[in-house]
């Protein structure tokens, strides 16, 4: 490792809305839990619009564990900075403001770790804090993606595509690179609407500078939901982890990603069946949030719940069959031709 760092102080990030507090909430309680053999955890939270009385709340966590005061930054609104709408295809527009950490972090900050809030810190993190990033600007999960994503975000499809819910960062290289300003600018050149959103900016930008982390840092739902073999047939990724692999993250899992899956739901939502659901009930029981009934379900309600509840309905092998034609051939296929009817072809411009 080339650059110097403090291995005991962990800086973490989290971006959430108000909506979301409470699932930050848990996550903190899950990190603080089980890393405390750091001498201290920093915490950084872009807030777009959180609440004074939630705030206090999330205070609270780390006053408890005795650990450094969480320090609110307001997020930065990816709409007002490039004057677009810009389409979040996934999650929230808050998931924006990490693309801003090099301007809205401490300045003195060589390297952070990014964390969505739907996770769980199942063991310490200093393990993943002190991990040799082999001179890439960040480390990540390699993701199951399919060829046919890759061309929609200008990779080959031998690039790495990797899942943005756990990135470990190194802000100077960061910041030589000017990886903010080629996020900014590839959004632009799409008119704010990217497959995967802001994690597909990232994935075009970072692509080739991403070093891959064993999956028991970012152990996700599709580990959970699937077998090995039905994964493979599901998502149809290039160049993933082996058998093993998988099975030693879920096995073992530093991080718990409790990403969403058309199987299942996720542990606040009623009738969650999540492996390691029980561990997320665990933390919540531990937060200000303890008393708080879990969110109803609504995936039915959609026209894609209704669709994937169908098709649920269906022998497994041919559900999972014919979810991932939809999965690697269709969605993809989806946003490529939506794309070329609203703008055109990009690259001949």
């Amino acid at each position: 490792m080339n650059k110097m760092y403090n291995t005991t102080i962990a800086h973490i990030v989290y971006a959430s809305d108000n909506k979301f507090t409470e699932i930050l909430g848990v996550s903190l309680v899950s990190l603080y839990d089980n890393s405390k053999d750091l001498k201290d955890i920093k915490v950084y939270i872009l807030d777009s619009g959180i609440t004074e009385e939630n705030k206090l709340k999330l205070q609270s966590i780390a006053i408890s564990y005795n650990r450094s005061e969480l320090y609110f930054i307001s997020a930065r609104n990816i709409n007002k900075v490039l004057s677009m709408n810009v389409k979040t295809d996934r999650g929230s527009l808050s998931q924006y403001a990490r693309l801003f950490v090099s301007r809205d972090l401490p300045e003195e900050l060589e390297r952070v770790l990014y964390l969505d809030c739907d996770i769980v810190v199942n063991k310490s993190v200093s393990e993943l804090w002190q991990l040799d990033m082999q001179g890439k600007t960040i480390a990540a999960l390699k993701d199951a993606f399919s060829r046919q994503y890759r061309k929609n975000i200008e990779l080959y499809e031998s690039d790495i595509m990797f899942n943005s819910g756990v990135m470990l960062i190194d802000l100077i290289r960061w910041k030589e690179q000017k990886i903010e300003q080629k996020l900014l600018k590839f959004i632009k050149k799409y008119n704010g609407e990217i497959q995967q959103g802001d994690q597909g900016a990232l994935n075009a930008v970072l692509s080739k500078d991403t070093c891959c982390f064993h999956p028991r840092f970012n152990s996700v739902t599709i580990f959970y939901d699937f077998t090995y073999s039905e994964l493979i047939t599901y998502r149809k990724p290039v160049d993933f982890y082996s058998f093993e692999e998988i099975k030693e993250a879920v096995k073992n899992p530093v991080i718990i990603h409790y990403t969403t899956s058309f199987l299942s739901v996720r542990p606040w939502v009623q009738g969650c069946r999540h492996y390691y659901k029980d561990k997320w009930i665990k933390y919540k029981s531990m937060s200000p949030w303890a008393d708080c009934m879990l969110w109803p379900n609504n995936k039915t309600k959609s026209l894609k719940g209704m669709f994937f509840q169908i098709l649920s309905k269906l022998p497994r092998k041919l559900c999972i069959a014919l979810s991932g034609l939809l999965q690697a051939y269709g969605r993809p296929f989806v946003y490529s031709l939506k794309n070329k009817l609203l703008h055109g072809d990009i690259n001949e411009n």
